[in-house]
């Protein structure tokens, strides 16, 4: 997956160069911290793997992450710096795509059915009407499970974040993002002591902050509550006090999709011909989407495979049954 990343990552530099995604993407570094000795073993790992794979990072002792970070809480005791990292936002992202392709959506238009002529797809069937295709990629989340067979195999994780107002009216008020050493524990299924809190705070181009976020395995509700929204801003400020300035101006949850193993689920299904999945990113959706979506094109287009996701092929699960109307 960190291969996965770091190329995801160089193919938004050749978009945002090429203006696709000009003033979408904007490089910047990340700072990743420790606040118990676990934590920063987890880091160190988190390190070694990142230079086994060639990134550039920075480690950093508490005094060093201060002057980088003014502010930072005495909790924090060390951490690491990832400098060749970047930012977009999604939904940024997704617009600058379809308008790019020339692609008109067909908004609140749910796919109840997938058409099947045999062992082929050959199309969809909608509650308006039934669309013929010759091919047909499913990147429908968690509603991707009933279609292609993925039930019990895709996992929501709920996550509340907050918004905060402005701390800058220049930009971002800090140079890169911290990200906790529980949130990478999270994603490396590792088990620390911790809450179902994976604290990131992210400045944002605004000059707010968003802070997040919680990792709810199960839940598929859209709704946030006191104590994990009041946990949330306890543990951002022990991190950063200077968050104590700010107000929260709004809460909103949604859901990531993971998997059983852990790994997206993307390619070819293994049981029916011209049937394409692409799904499972949990928390790395607007990371991996160029990448995954250029992948799913060549597959698609029986073009030359630009990148090797074979260890996310759908054929790893067993059999993937798909009722059909």
């Amino acid at each position: 997956m960190m291969r996965i990343a770091r190329q995801a990552r160089a193919l938004y530099v050749d978009l945002s160069q090429q203006g696709v995604l000009r003033d979408i993407y904007h490089p910047r570094p990340t700072y990743m911290f420790a606040r118990t000795d676990e934590e920063v073993a987890v880091i160190a790992r988190h390190g070694s793997d990142l230079l086994d794979q060639g990134e550039s990072i920075i480690p950093m002792t508490h005094a060093e992450l201060m002057k980088r970070v003014p502010g930072l809480g005495q909790h924090v005791l060390a951490g690491m710096k990832v400098p060749l990292d970047g930012h977009a936002v999604g939904y940024r992202v997704v617009e600058r795509f379809l308008a790019a392709s020339g692609v008109v959506p067909q908004r609140h238009t749910a796919v109840e059915h997938l058409m099947l002529s045999g062992d082929r797809v050959i199309g969809v069937k909608t509650a308006r009407q039934r669309i013929e295709a010759d091919r047909v990629v499913v990147a429908a989340g968690l509603g991707s499970a009933g279609l292609v067979g993925l039930e019990g195999r895709l996992i929501p994780r709920k996550g509340q974040l907050i918004v905060t107002d402005r701390a800058s009216l220049s930009g971002a008020a800090l140079p890169g993002p911290l990200m906790s050493a529980g949130y990478l524990a999270a994603k490396r299924d590792l088990v620390l002591k911790q809450s179902s809190i994976s604290l990131v705070i992210d400045p944002l181009t605004t000059g707010q902050f968003l802070i997040g976020s919680s990792r709810e395995t199960g839940f598929t509700d859209r709704q946030t509550d006191v104590q994990t929204v009041s946990t949330l801003l306890r543990e951002a400020l022990l991190v950063y006090p200077a968050l104590a300035c700010q107000r929260v101006i709004r809460t909103f949850a949604g859901i990531r999709i993971g998997t059983c193993d852990g790994l997206p689920i993307v390619g070819r299904h293994p049981d029916v011909t011209d049937l394409f999945i692409a799904t499972g990113m949990e928390g790395d959706g607007i990371s991996l989407a160029p990448i995954i979506g250029c992948a799913i094109a060549d597959m698609v287009l029986d073009r030359p495979a630009r990148f090797d996701l074979q260890l996310l092929d759908p054929g790893r699960f067993k059999s993937l049954p798909i009722s059909a109307g």
